[in-house]
């Protein structure tokens, strides 16, 4: 069974939440980051940075959360894409971790890259539902693990980007959502 190594209130729930939406039966082994047992010779093995999250399938190790996103697409999606297709879907995993995530949470340039990046989202989610259209994907888990957090964890005003708030609305009703990152059954 595949196992996903995480702490809490960390990018782990990310990689809980897509295999919650693949529906695929995994262990997820918690370590207490408070003790250092991400710091661990056995940890290490898995994941020489020391970071979370990270899966171990079978004998294949791997870290990262895009990282973990992008396999377990590939492994266990439900539908085969095209190169274009999954092109795009590379393009919007790596566009969450890292522009959005370092224009969300760091703060010397939150100010400046809000605006910069929800405007064109905004822009998005106004003609359809999803980042690639009317069908959810994992680049939906992506993008929408980082926005989530701006009105709830950040306490950022999103009243100016009212498409950016019924995406996330509608995507934490997601029963999988609500099971992987807020422990909701």
């Amino acid at each position: 069974m595949l196992k996903l190594y995480g702490g809490a209130f960390s990018r782990a729930a990310i990689a809980k939440w897509y295999l919650e939406e693949l529906q695929l039966p995994y262990e997820f082994v918690q370590l207490d980051m408070q003790a250092g047992e991400h710091r661990q010779p056995e940890y290490l093995q898995i994941n020489p940075m020391g970071k979370v999250p990270a899966i171990v399938d079978g004998d294949f190790q791997l870290w990262e959360s895009g990282a973990i996103l992008l396999y377990l697409n590939e492994k266990y999606g439900k539908s085969s894409v095209s190169p274009v297709e999954r092109a795009k879907i590379y393009q919007w995993v790596l566009f969450a971790n890292s522009t959005l995530s370092a224009g969300i949470f760091t703060e010397s340039v939150r100010e400046r890259e809000v605006p910069r990046l929800l405007t064109p989202l905004n822009e998005i989610f106004q003609k359809q539902h999803f980042i690639l259209g009317d069908e959810f994907t994992v680049a939906d888990v992506a993008v929408a693990s980082i926005l989530y957090y701006m009105p709830t964890m950040l306490k950022i005003d999103l009243s100016a980007y009212p498409a950016v708030l019924e995406y996330i609305q509608r995507i934490s009703e997601r029963p999988a959502f609500k099971k992987g990152v807020t422990g909701q059954a």
